[in-house]
């Protein structure tokens, strides 16, 4: 209750900040078209309002703000994301409440939902939520605990299987949180390892490996805008060499692997982590009391006289990764030959459409488990349609949050949220702090949108040249900058509570998804200061090269984990 009273007082004032910012905008006598004109628009437009363009610039920043600062606070993910789109509707729709509100559901949350890749994304998560039911609810989740021993050293085995198994699925990291961490959520559970830690172990391994991995979705949009960038600057490089190359100096998604397999084989922890940590161990309480999982396949409904088959568990997870390569190799051929070009494995993962591949994968994902369940007799064929229903039910709350975070980076795009965080910086940047400077940026950018992969389509072609102009022909400084809006987006996105990935890690392994965020950010902030302070800003010094600021920042990483973290208390 007195969370909600907070929330309106915050509505109150933003109220009242938006009629003050009014009062010195535009005359109450103009009159404004808006992009969808209709009686209502029109009769609200006729009040009158003020441009955004008379706003200043720092207004942009509001909207994420407000819904990172109300989730944080608050815990009420839902609640503060909708207030921050609302808030992002009423400052483009000229400070018009009743129109803001028209906005918000007509155009920011349909457009959300209308984007092709974004309805990829929410139905591959409905129906892999569907596959997952299944598999609960035939019994493939309580065979595949059954695998697993219930010792001390077990807890160790666990998280390090966690983590290798999210290098193994290393072509998609929306593809890796859903599988690894749904996958595990029921050994974890009987290790009694936190849902917390569970999210943080899928979440910190998926985007790094996807972004470093020589073969997944990322590099195909990666090599795309450093080649367009070098094409524009008539940079002669290879744009997939460079891509290479610039792997060393992509320091804090290398420090974050090892951070996560150091963190699981000392089997210690710090801060809210710590704590997570040791209620799950000795009160076998995997979740904080009165969390709200982002979603729930209710292992509880699954009687306990069902037979155990861990066969219905793991077949449908390996038929989704076999289908999803197959996919992106016949489609990527078909297309790469289509456009006349040589079919090597490059060619064939930068033309292959991986989204449409996760897509088929998960739906084959589905007949599988769909056809163990009713072959095994674990479960009838109307059961079996039952239990694939209710696991697309338990992704709602989950799919609502991506929706409307979605809708926030939209009216952050339209707000040029990310043009004011990069105005802030200004020329004044010497060539030494270029790659320290965009790490920082991409990071910033990439919290407030909530997106790596849009991060990264902005910066390229402010950043690339900037640093082309003010450090020419210092190879250091070129293959910094490339990799620092690179490693800066994946960090960024560590620490956004509305990141997609952040989201879906949440979602897959059943977590509170602020109790994610607020045991995640710690650890995340740790990694990001060591790349930043050890290896990002000594390397663009010519202190020494890439590899050895990856062995300074490694050690200063272990050395300093071992100070802060402690053994846990049963």
């Amino acid at each position: 209750m007195r969370g909600f009273l907070v929330v309106l007082v915050v509505m109150a004032g933003l109220a009242a900040g938006a009629s003050a910012l009014s009062m010195d905008g535009a005359s109450t006598t103009e009159i404004q078209n808006r992009p969808l004109s209709t009686t209502l628009g029109a009769a609200v437009d006729s009040a009158g309002g003020m441009e955004i363009d008379d706003m200043p610039g720092w207004v942009s920043i509001l909207p994420p703000l407000l819904a990172i600062g109300l989730a944080l606070l608050f815990r009420h993910v839902l609640v503060a994301l909708f207030l921050g789109v609302w808030l992002g509707a009423l400052l483009l729709a000229d400070l018009s409440p009743i129109t803001s509100f028209a906005r918000l559901l007509d155009t920011h949350l349909v457009g959300a939902m209308a984007d092709r890749g974004h309805a990829s994304i929410l139905l591959f998560s409905l129906l892999l939520g569907g596959m997952l039911g299944l598999m609960t609810q035939s019994g493939g989740a309580k065979g595949l605990a059954a695998w697993v021993s219930t010792d001390t050293r077990s807890r160790r085995r666990g998280q390090l299987t966690t983590w290798f198994l999210g290098l193994l699925v290393f072509f998609d990291d929306y593809a890796n949180s859903l599988l690894v961490g749904a996958s595990m959520r029921p050994v974890t559970d009987r290790l009694r390892i936190s849902r917390e830690k569970l999210a943080f172990i899928v979440d910190a391994t998926a985007a790094p490996v996807a972004s470093l991995a020589l073969i997944s979705s990322w590099i195909g949009v990666e090599v795309g805008y450093i080649a367009d960038q070098f094409a524009h600057l008539g940079i002669e490089r290879d744009a997939y060499l460079t891509f290479i190359e610039t792997i060393p100096f992509r320091f804090y998604p290398i420090l974050m692997l090892l951070f996560v397999f150091w963190v699981g084989f000392r089997g210690r922890d710090f801060g809210p982590m710590r704590r997570a940590e040791e209620r799950s161990l000795a009160q076998g309480q995997v979740s904080r009391p009165g969390a709200q999982p982002a979603s729930d396949f209710h292992d509880e409904a699954v009687p306990d006289d069902l037979k155990g088959r861990a066969m219905n568990a793991v077949v449908p997870v390996i038929v989704v990764v076999f289908v999803a390569a197959l996919g992106i190799y016949f489609d990527g051929r078909a297309k790469a030959l289509q456009a006349g070009l040589q079919p090597s494995l490059r060619a064939i993962v930068g033309e292959a459409s991986s989204s449409a591949a996760i897509l088929w994968a998960t739906g084959a994902g589905c007949l599988s488990a769909l056809a163990l369940s009713v072959w095994s007799g674990a479960l009838s064929f109307g059961k079996s349609i039952d239990a694939w229903m209710g696991g697309m039910k338990s992704m709602l709350y989950a799919v609502v949050i991506l929706v409307l975070a979605w809708a926030l980076g939209g009216v952050c795009r339209d707000l040029d949220t990310a043009g004011f965080l990069i105005g802030a910086v200004g020329d004044w940047i010497s060539p030494v702090w270029i790659p320290a400077g965009v790490f920082v940026l991409a990071a910033l950018v990439s919290f407030a949108t909530g997106t790596s992969w849009g991060t990264m389509a902005i910066l390229f072609p402010l950043v690339v040249p900037l640093a082309h102009r003010i450090a020419p022909g210092q190879e250091t400084i070129l293959l910094g900058t490339v990799s620092s809006i690179l490693a800066g987006a994946v960090w960024g996105d560590h620490c956004s509570p509305i990141s997609d990935t952040t989201i879906l890690s949440s979602m897959a392994t059943s977590c509170d998804h602020m109790d994610h965020v607020r045991t995640q950010l710690p650890y995340a902030l740790f990694v990001g200061g060591v790349s930043l302070s050890c290896a990002e800003l000594p390397v663009a010094a010519g202190w020494y090269g890439p590899w050895v600021g990856l062995l300074v920042g490694a050690s200063v990483m272990i050395a300093a984990f071992e100070l802060l973290s402690g053994p846990l208390r049963a």
